[in-house]
Formats: C-alpha cells, structure tokens, sequence
C-alpha cells in the first residue's frame, strides 16, 4: 500500500524524533553532571519516549512501502544553562505538535486515516512534554535555580523523611 506523501512526512517526523532523542540526552547528561538529577531524569525519560515515536513512525513507513531515513533534522544544541534547557525542549515540542497537527490534517485530506491518527496521537504525546517543561520552567521562574537544587537535594522527599526517622 504505497502512499508517496504520507511517507515524506512520516520520514520528516522522523527526523524531528531522532534530533529530539539526541537533544534530550545532551540535556539529561548536561543536567546530570550538574547535579540536577530529577530535570535530568525527566530529559532522559522523554528521549526514550520520542525513540518509541521513531518506531512508530518507521512501522507506518515501512508499511507505506517505503524506506525509513534515519537521519536526524539536525545536531544537537550546546545549551547547559537549565532554563535555556527548558525554553528548547518546549520550542521543539511546540514545533513538533503544530506539524503533526498539519502532517494529520493533510493526511485525512489524502485519504490515509491511520496515519492521520498516529500523528494525531503524537501531538497529544507531544503537548504533554510541552506541559511538563513548562511546568518545570515556571518553577524555575517563580522560585529560582534554588527549585533545581532543592529537588535535587531531597528535601521534602518521603525518601529524606524516612532516612530522618531512622
């Protein structure tokens, strides 16, 4: 079942995943070594979430009957400065949701539902990163890089409690 035009955009979705795969662990590595554990665990937990997206999205490929380019849209961006971090990562997932939002539209114009659905079912994966950067990057507004310190530190944590009891 070939369809010429469903596969362009499914392979420029892909190439989108893969720069956000390499973007996000740069970040999660960066924010690591920084010592900013639980940020750097949310950077690594998307990455993994936008490989899933790339399998998705070469299956449908695949399935289209043509050849998957795994060739990322671009290199990663040297950013180390946590709310730069932030103000990327929800540009890219912003970027990402409105051409999914298009590529899906397209696609029901072309008569090809399912890949219509794959896409629409990524803008909502892709508004929900968006919402948790955002949320993180209105901490960091409202309270400082002290939040980023604080989280990383414990304090509060049921784990910190529990160690105090002992």
């Amino acid at each position: 079942m070939k369809n010429v035009g469903s596969v362009h955009l499914l392979n420029h979705a892909i190439a989108d995943e893969l720069q956000a795969v390499h973007q996000y662990m740069y970040f999660h590595f960066h924010l690591d070594d920084q010592g900013f554990k639980p940020l750097a665990s949310l950077f690594k937990k998307t990455a993994i979430q936008e490989m899933g997206h790339v399998e998705l999205l070469a299956e449908r490929v695949l399935f289209l009957e043509g050849d998957v380019e795994m060739v990322p849209a671009g290199s990663a961006e040297k950013i180390i400065d946590p709310e730069a971090i932030l103000v990327k990562a929800m540009a890219m997932e912003e970027g990402s949701a409105h051409f999914y939002n298009q590529a899906a539209i397209e696609c029901g114009t072309k008569a090809d539902a399912a890949t219509k659905q794959i896409f629409e079912h990524l803008v909502g994966d892709e508004e929900g990163h968006f919402d948790q950067f955002e949320k993180q990057h209105k901490n960091i507004k409202r309270f400082g890089l002290s939040y980023l310190a604080l989280q990383s530190s414990g304090v509060g944590t049921q784990e910190n409690a529990e160690v105090g009891a002992d």
